[in-house]
């Protein structure tokens, strides 16, 4: 796997830990406990303890237990080659689950740009560490709209313009692209605003 999502609580908690996110690249490879104290300059003894943490958070597995003289000697990979944090693990309050199940629209442009997170950090994994050259775009434009039928018929407009592209260029054969088109009203950050 590429990229893992941390979304559960616990396992945010153990990767927060700087040591825990070392083993983990570390951990790209299967290593033992041993060999990654050494790299790290660590105890085994506090590697392990961390390695165990992980383990119990689903962020590595044991991948092979092979002997080395008189002992057993286990392997551990991490589960992915990228972890990122879900937003959603730092949601305590309801009322946002709530109101993504009220609005559908709202639901789609929260899953897509986390899927769109995962896909680019996989495709940096790519260009990082195997050398690739990811052939990408991003287009991204500020429009403002005099009234809401303004902006319901810029979406037809837009969608349909959309549909005739992809009609146009879906149908060749060749290398598969995501294209993700969104459109939500403009969230200012603080930065911007003290401008």
């Amino acid at each position: 796997m590429a990229v893992h999502v941390v979304s559960d609580l616990d396992a945010l908690q153990v990767l927060l830990h700087p040591l825990r996110i070392d083993i983990l690249e570390a951990l790209r490879t299967p290593a033992s406990a041993a060999s990654v104290a050494r790299e790290l300059g660590l105890p085994r003894q506090k590697v392990n303890y961390h390695l165990k943490e992980l383990e119990r958070a689903g962020l590595v597995r044991e991948v092979e237990a092979r002997r080395n003289g008189n002992f057993i000697e286990t392997l551990y990979q991490a589960v992915a080659r990228t972890f990122i944090v879900s937003p959603e693990a730092a949601w305590s309050d309801p009322a946002r689950a709530d109101a993504l199940r009220h609005q559908h629209a709202l639901e789609r442009l929260v899953e897509a740009g986390a899927r769109l997170q995962r896909d680019a950090v996989a495709l940096l994994d790519r260009a990082a560490f195997d050398g690739e050259e990811i052939a990408s775009a991003c287009v991204e434009a500020d429009v403002h709209f005099a009234d809401e039928a303004d902006r319901a018929a810029f979406i037809d407009e837009y969608f349909a313009m959309l549909r005739e592209l992809c009609d146009k260029y879906g149908a060749r054969r060749g290398l598969p692209y995501r294209v993700v088109v969104a459109a939500h009203p403009k969230v200012e950050n603080r930065e911007e605003k003290q401008r």
